[in-house]
């Protein structure tokens, strides 16, 4: 089977090609250059379009087993492919727990049967999400996992947390740590700050995060182990990751596209639909994650896709699940509020989305040239759009970004030369 791609922008991680057509053959790129001609193959005019290698999500939430009235890998992974994204990680906090090696085989076979897009299960640090005794990671491993977390449920114990970046270590996968401490963060819905003393909403400090970030980085420099740190959110925090990155100890760490563009002032007239964890910070914390990924700091974008069902977020402030569904908004996010302000050029934007993901959990991809796997994502950076929750294909409808206009949108996706999504 052979598709060709007529007259796109060529992009990747490193360089720009414009107006050239990519031979796609038996799911794998076979040319990239002006003007090729080839028999027999499905011609696609992409012109002047961005063809870029498929985004991999290093943070989401499937919600399946156990929760499957807030998503499922169908859906979830339906809504991946309409993000660009071509390959997910799923957090383990499902119902069983992703703590075992049946566990991960499941998640899998599930994926493989019914995924749009490639999953990767993550295996929880400790047994049942309780934060007391370490999982079977050898053996989560040996059944596919790419990393261990808890997310969602910090690793109290510094105790469990060395013992869980030196099996890491040893396994060669990353830890990929919630940083909140819970003695500090409490009950609290939203960030510590004007916002919270006017709604009279409890707050969260910069602090429960940033005391984290910091015992976590001396771990990982102690016991030499991967360390990923999930959705940076406060200045303070990026402080601490730059000071570690100096020093040559190996922490790497993401940050979620509604981090970047909304402040603590969603929350403003009690919108549950804007409270997330970390929550949304002060505009002070916005600025410094936008020049800490601009600077390389922050390495990752990732979603955190958290989808809830309409009665998770349908109720008072403080009962409301903490969670956005994220994964079909994401890319649109990023353009208006990176690219169209010229904070990152589309090279840069790729390196955060597809490169530095794949690097993260062992897998070489983010380089768009012949051999390689056509996984593959089209895009138009100028189209105008407006969010509408009706036309979500995740089961998740809870973002704060209904209604809103943004710059940039997904038209195809493409897993193996297969298109996965297609919108054009």
């Amino acid at each position: 089977m052979r598709l060709l791609l007529k007259k796109g922008i060529v992009t990747d991680c490193r360089k720009k090609k414009e107006f050239c057509d990519v031979l796609i053959e038996d799911g794998v790129i076979k040319g990239i250059d002006k003007n090729i001609e080839v028999m027999d193959a499905e011609i696609v005019d992409v012109e002047g379009k961005y063809i870029m290698p498929g985004f991999i999500d290093v943070h989401t939430h499937l919600r399946e087993p156990g929760y499957e009235h807030k998503e499922t890998i169908k859906t979830g992974t339906m809504a991946a492919a309409k993000g660009g994204f071509t390959e997910i990680l799923c957090m383990p906090n499902t119902n069983p727990v992703i703590d075992n090696r049946l566990m991960v085989e499941y998640v899998r076979f599930k994926a493989e049967k019914e995924g749009l897009v490639k999953v990767h299960p993550v295996g929880a640090i400790t047994k049942g999400l309780k934060g007391e005794e370490i999982s079977e990671i050898g053996e989560m491993v040996v059944a596919g996992i790419k990393a261990i977390s808890d997310d969602g449920n910090p690793v109290m114990s510094a105790g469990i947390m060395k013992r869980a970046l030196t099996y890491a270590k040893m396994f060669g996968i990353p830890v990929i740590s919630h940083c909140e401490d819970k003695t500090l963060s409490g009950d609290g819905v939203i960030n510590g700050g004007l916002i919270s003393t006017v709604t009279g909403l409890k707050g969260i400090p910069a602090s429960a995060e940033e005391v984290m970030v910091a015992r976590d980085v001396i771990l990982a420099n102690e016991v030499k182990g991967k360390l990923h740190i999930a959705h940076v959110s406060t200045k303070g925090s990026v402080e601490l990751i730059r000071r570690a990155k100096e020093k040559g100890i190996k922490v790497t760490c993401e940050v979620t596209p509604h981090h970047l563009f909304l402040t603590e002032k969603e929350a403003e007239g009690y919108n549950t639909l804007a409270k997330v964890n970390p929550p949304l910070r002060s505009e002070e914390d916005v600025e410094s994650l936008k020049n800490a990924l601009k600077e390389g700091i922050i390495d990752i974008i990732a979603t955190d896709h958290a989808p809830h069902s309409y009665d998770d977020k349908n109720t008072d402030f403080t009962s409301a699940a903490f969670g956005i569904s994220g994964l079909e908004t994401a890319f649109s996010v990023l353009v208006t509020a990176l690219i169209h302000t010229g904070i990152l050029t589309v090279e840069e934007l790729v390196e955060k989305l597809s490169r530095n993901p794949g690097k993260l959990i062992g897998e070489d991809r983010g380089v768009l040239e012949i051999g390689r796997p056509a996984d593959l994502v089209i895009a138009d950076m100028d189209c105008e759009i407006i969010v509408d929750v009706s036309r979500f294909l995740s089961k998740g409808k809870n973002t704060p970004l209904h209604g809103r206009k943004l710059k940039g949108k997904i038209l195809a996706t493409l897993l193996e030369g297969r298109f996965v999504y297609r919108d054009f």
